[in-house]
């Protein structure tokens, strides 16, 4: 037979313990309720620091910030008018194109340019889906600067 005060005495620490298991549920429960767009934007956002290492490492060789180059240049290009930048002369289909670059036309164009634009001149793409969002979120940022 179960001895009455080792029953009595270990019931406070089981309802202690599943007191504090249901506190640390709904807690956990009201803040990711309570803030649904920003724990999506920050599980999707790249990471800006990275984007910029891949940036220079990857595209810096015909694309700068400031200076066009073999492509255009990129600042800003984060809600900016595709084939928009003046100085820069583009094919005739991008200058056609009539969008504006977000991070969904960034992502589709850095994974396959003529998925985006037939006949464009670039030809250059980034097969890993992280390093795109990490190159996009930095160009982001930097239009801001």
């Amino acid at each position: 037979m179960t001895n009455p005060i080792y029953v009595a005495a270990r019931r406070p620490r089981m309802a202690i313990a599943l007191m504090m298991t249901c506190f640390s549920v709904i807690t956990i429960g009201l803040a990711v309720l309570s803030a649904p767009g920003d724990v999506k934007a920050s599980s999707d956002a790249g990471d800006p620091v990275r984007g910029k290492e891949l940036f220079e490492k990857r595209c810096g060789g015909c694309h700068s910030l400031d200076n066009d180059k073999e492509g255009p240049r990129l600042r800003g290009v984060y809600g900016r008018k595709a084939g928009s930048v003046s100085s820069f002369k583009y094919s005739d289909a991008m200058k056609a194109a009539g969008f504006t670059w977000d991070a969904a036309t960034l992502d589709r164009w850095l994974t396959n340019t003529e998925s985006v634009v037939h006949d464009n001149d670039m030809e250059f793409h980034v097969p890993k889906a992280d390093e795109r969002a990490d190159i996009i979120e930095f160009l982001r940022i930097s239009g801001r600067q």
